[in-house]
């Protein structure tokens, strides 16, 4: 039974530690974020930081994993005409305290060449696992392209909703974001034959 407790006890400690590190790094950037200020800020020891993900770097890409896992939702498991919905699920916040911090640790530079490196890695995925919904196949580039351009314009459009009050795109509800990122959506990667 005591082993459950620490299981627990553990989970949120690392859940602490990536809540803590993803603030901070989309907060104040990678090099200028300290392990001291993680753990300061979790409340916990700064060795646990190496328990739980062996380095800075690595509490980085844990960070950086959880972000792709969130847009993840988005492409994953879903047609092409359900992701505008899922683009706007993510715009307007539903069902996330965190938004749009995911989306800043994605464009922010690190300052740090690997951490860096993971961030485009993870892009790159998520950008063929969205042109693979409208028939991408390895090689074909303009279809690449055409979905880095629509995860450009979704999170472009993420970040001038979090970083400024340009109305009505600031407090523009799900209602009002489908129909425009629907026709950006099929504008840029067309749709799916029936």
């Amino acid at each position: 039974m005591t082993t459950g407790v620490k299981r627990r006890d553990a989970n949120r400690t690392r859940q602490l530690l990536l809540d803590a590190a993803g603030n901070r790094f989309a907060s104040d950037g990678y090099a200028a974020t300290t392990v001291r200020d993680i753990a300061d800020d979790a409340g916990v020891n700064v060795a646990l930081i190496s328990r739980y993900f062996t380095s800075k770097e690595g509490l980085f890409e844990a960070c950086l994993t959880s972000a792709v896992e969130q847009m993840r939702h988005t492409a994953g498991g879903a047609r092409l005409d359900e992701v505008a919905g899922r683009i706007v699920e993510q715009l307007t916040g539903i069902g996330s305290d965190t938004f749009p911090r995911h989306l800043v640790l994605l464009l922010r530079s690190s300052g740090d060449a690997r951490a860096d490196e993971i961030r485009v890695g993870m892009l790159r995925t998520f950008a063929e696992r969205l042109a693979t919904l409208a028939g991408w196949e390895e090689g074909d580039d303009e279809l690449l392209l055409r979905a880095q351009v629509t995860i450009a314009a979704s999170l472009g459009i993420a970040l001038l909703r979090a970083n400024t009050r340009l109305e009505p795109l600031a407090s523009a509800g799900p209602d009002a974001l489908l129909s425009p990122i629907t026709d950006l959506i099929n504008g840029i990667l067309g749709t799916p034959a029936p």
